[in-house]
């Protein structure tokens, strides 16, 4: 069927019915302030409560030249704090786990509780009137949601909890709070703007074409929807078997009327949450340069003691079945968003346009021209367009 262009109606973007130009996908000046008014107030996801369950254990995020730990302090309460000593600003834990029920600088031996408090300065004589409650380490806002830790460098806006509510009664019987890790975080460093990987995530047209797997497990019927700060997708699975050994098997290990939808939410603007039958994933696309994004990416599940135990060999069976099907799935959507990053990068590419079916990428591209007016030009503006005038 052919589609017939239509004038904006009044009030409404002349370009809502247009994507993002190419030259905000590898941009360093406009990929700065990318950083400041979309990443930095928006929520990141660092682990699972599950992950630092014992008082002193603890994770690290690392984005945008920052360092974030999360530590779970002796009175059970998660917190987070910047990674950096108040003294000379060494970072005082490396790596991306461990447990410590007191963090040492190894610069100067400064040593702050799990809960932030400046508790041990050496030579302490030497810094008259000093007042250790003044120099705790710098806290971070931190959300639980569902046993999910978020965290963000700026405040304002709304909640983890807030962005999900409309969907709590379908989250609810997940149990997500329940979840345990299976393995470790898995980091996937790709070259491409953290924009393809998000816009792919959120895309339902791609997925007759480009994902084979997908399209005899839901027949061809996939949905989408955008919220205010959530889109949110899925897909059932047919009763029909795949011709596929992974995806047969997987789907006689499953209900066959219950319980087989694969259900996606990506939270605005880089973390997203897969809701399967036999796991949770989470997947979080951290921007590392106008050109290259860090995956960061986990499965959990539910621990044996609340499966029956008749169901725990089939939902092990189910989770490896899982993997292999969705190993090929990001393989394939690893090859898409390369040729687009690609083509990005031309010249001559002006924004396509994106049809009424295309909702959470028209709410992407909406928000992000909101919050940058500039993101609505075809080409870059002059160079130092970002640094106020007279700066």
């Amino acid at each position: 069927m052919s589609q017939v262009a239509r004038l904006p109606l009044a009030g409404e973007d002349p370009q809502s019915d247009l994507g993002l130009p190419g030259w905000i996908y590898h941009d360093p000046e406009y990929f700065a302030v990318e950083m400041e008014r979309l990443i930095r107030p928006a929520w990141q996801i660092v682990c699972h409560a599950s992950d630092i369950a014992g008082p002193g254990q603890w994770r690290t995020l690392d984005f945008l030249g920052e360092s974030i730990l999360v530590i779970r302090g002796t009175d059970g309460i998660a917190r987070a704090f910047a990674n950096i000593c108040r003294h000379r600003g060494s970072r005082l834990v490396d790596g991306e786990q461990g447990c410590a029920r007191r963090l040492t600088c190894p610069y100067h031996g400064w040593t702050y509780a799990a809960d932030g408090r400046l508790v041990g300065v050496p030579q302490r004589e030497d810094y008259p009137g000093f007042d250790p409650a003044h120099w705790a380490l710098v806290p971070v806002e931190l959300e639980q949601w569902h046993g999910f830790l978020f965290i963000r460098l700026e405040s304002g806006g709304p909640g983890v909890a807030e962005m999900m509510a409309p969907w709590e009664q379908e989250v609810a019987p997940y149990r997500l709070e329940s979840l345990e890790a299976l393995g470790r975080i898995t980091l996937r460093p790709r070259p491409v703007n953290w924009k393809n990987v998000a816009d792919n995530y959120s895309d339902g047209l791609h997925i007759p074409v480009a994902h084979p797997g997908l399209s005899r497990l839901f027949g061809g019927d996939y949905g989408t929807e955008a919220g205010e700060h959530v889109d949110r997708m899925w897909g059932d699975l047919v009763d029909r078997p795949s011709a596929n050994i992974s995806e047969r098997l997987y789907q006689s290990l499953l209900p066959s009327r219950a319980g087989r939808r694969w259900l996606y939410f990506k939270l605005w603007p880089n973390v997203a949450l897969d809701l399967y039958p036999d796991q949770v994933d989470f997947m979080h696309f951290v921007p590392v340069s106008p050109t290259e994004t860090l995956i960061r990416e986990i499965s959990y599940a539910l621990p044996d003691a609340e499966i029956p135990e008749e169901s725990r060999r089939k939902m092990k069976a189910a989770r490896y079945l899982n993997w292999r099907i969705n190993r090929r799935v990001n393989a394939e959507d690893t090859a898409l968003i390369a040729r687009v990053q690609q083509g990005m990068t031309s010249s001559l590419y002006r924004p396509g346009p994106l049809g009424a079916g295309e909702v959470c990428l028209r709410a992407f591209a909406g928000k992000v021209r909101r919050l940058i007016p500039q993101a609505r030009l075809d080409r870059p503006p002059p160079a130092g367009w970002s640094r106020p005038a007279g700066a």
